[in-house]
């Protein structure tokens, strides 16, 4: 018969395994605890390197979004400025030579191209019917006389009577009067006659002045109306001796244009050659089709080296303007609220200001108006550049728009 196992010895192995399990609980616990603490500090270190990551690409891409530009200076305008523009050249003077009576040429002495002088006959005219007019005239001059000298003999004869009262007071009167209008129809008569040898001076036309033949419409026997409106001049006389020359000078130059300006002029026939031009006059006004203001200047052609009519390339060196300054042509911007230029603010944003061109140079430009000297402005600026934006500067230094 087997003993039983005494209790003592049963109680401690007991008490030995419910004390490992505990032991084996917590351990797990402290296992899970770490697992989970190491986790999260796997999840909160990856968490970080993607915000920081995030962040450095958000700054990336608003830093790249900065344009960086290269800045200039305006430069001063040292040298005047030329304007180069088209002329014509005109005659000093310029008479068309029409006849005043009808009738018929009996003769010319000058064509195209005759030298004349003052009062130089050109042509003559025979006019028969003005002649019988002159003769008509004269007649009536007589008639008029003849009438007058009776009606005084008349009138002194009845005022001699009238002290012995042979005749009325009247009629007297009316003697004394009657030699007053026989007075005004021979003045009438003789202001007709002189009218009519008036016109027939026309018959002879001779040159106005010193001058060139320029143009001759007509020949012996030809039929002349004595009006101006029903044909073409006979001839033309000019001066060339002295040539105008018309420039249109734009309305941006009007007010520099004055006396001093220097000018010179080259035509096609003398490619190697300059003329020199002087200052006469203005219109004192802007064209309103063309803005421009009409300039006449004054070229001595004593020795005939130039022609009237000629087309001219016109050379103005205007007086030199204190305030123009010079950039870039690649510094403009154009839009819709006009031509404008970028400036740099100190802080290095934009500043756009409206500027006006006085003259193009092609790849320069003189500004009129817009800037002043020292501002920092963007060369060749992006399209998309806005008031306020801030940008990067390209280079430490600026470079000079000189």
């Amino acid at each position: 018969m087997n003993d039983p196992i005494p209790a003592s010895h049963e109680q401690p192995g007991r008490i030995h395994s419910t004390q490992d399990r505990r032991k084996l609980h917590r351990g797990l616990r402290r296992g899970g605890l770490l697992s989970a603490m190491i986790l999260a500090v796997i999840v909160l270190a990856g968490s970080a390197v993607r915000f920081a990551r995030s962040r450095e690409v958000k700054t990336w891409t608003l830093d790249s979004q900065i344009p960086t530009v290269s800045v200039l200076t305006p430069s001063p305008v040292d040298t005047a400025p030329s304007l180069v523009l088209p002329g014509t050249l005109r005659s000093y003077y310029d008479a068309q030579m029409y006849s005043r009576v009808p009738g018929y040429v009996k003769g010319w002495y000058h064509d195209i191209g005759s030298h004349v002088r003052k009062g130089e006959l050109l042509a003559e005219i025979d006019t028969p019917e003005l002649d019988q007019q002159l003769a008509q005239a004269q007649a009536r001059l007589d008639l008029a006389r003849s009438a007058r000298t009776l009606s005084q003999i008349t009138a002194q004869r009845w005022n001699a009577l009238l002290p012995l009262d042979a005749v009325s007071q009247q009629a007297a009167q009316e003697r004394t009067e009657d030699v007053a209008a026989k007075t005004s129809q021979m003045k009438a008569a003789q202001a007709d006659l002189d009218r009519l040898k008036a016109l027939k001076q026309f018959s002879r036309l001779v040159a106005p002045f010193d001058g060139i033949v320029t143009a001759r419409s007509v020949d012996v026997g030809a039929l002349v109306s004595g009006s101006v409106a029903n044909g073409a001049p006979l001839f033309t006389v000019s001066e060339v001796g002295r040539l105008r020359l018309y420039v249109q000078v734009p309305q941006a130059y009007s007010s520099r244009i004055g006396p001093g300006i220097h000018c010179t002029l080259a035509v096609p026939e003398h490619p190697d050659r300059k003329f020199a031009a002087t200052l006469a006059s203005t219109s004192d006004a802007i064209n309103a089709q063309s803005g421009t203001l009409l300039v006449e200047l004054e070229v001595d052609n004593r020795n005939g080296a130039l022609k009237a009519g000629d087309y001219a390339q016109v050379t103005l060196t205007l007086a030199r303007s204190d305030h123009a300054l010079s950039i870039p042509a690649s510094a403009l911007i154009f839009r819709a609220q006009g031509l404008q230029v970028a400036t740099l603010t100190a802080q290095n944003h934009i500043a756009l200001k409206p500027v006006q061109i006085q003259r193009d140079l092609g790849a320069r430009v003189e500004l009129a108006s817009g800037l002043t000297a020292g501002e920092r402005i963007v060369n060749d600026p992006p399209d998309s550049i806005l008031e306020g934006d801030p940008v990067r500067v390209a280079d430490a230094g600026t470079i000079h728009g000189s």
